[in-house]
């Protein structure tokens, strides 16, 4: 694994869990439960991380 596809999943892996960790705040503020906000997070990470590991390779 070369430098820049390490670094390019750790900006993946950190863009992934920022937006997980708001998603699953604006949900929690929203009214859900903890356990309902928490899935939303996971989901728009998951969602997220895939997204643009996806755009990574499908560029190279």
């Amino acid at each position: 694994m070369s430098v820049v596809q390490l670094l390019a999943l750790l900006l993946a892996l950190s863009v992934a869990v920022h937006i997980g960790c708001v998603s699953a705040l604006i949900a929690w503020q929203g009214g859900a439960g903890v356990a309902k906000a928490l899935l939303v997070g996971a989901g728009s990470a998951g969602t997220v991380c895939a997204l643009y590991l996806t755009a990574v390779g499908a560029y190279r």
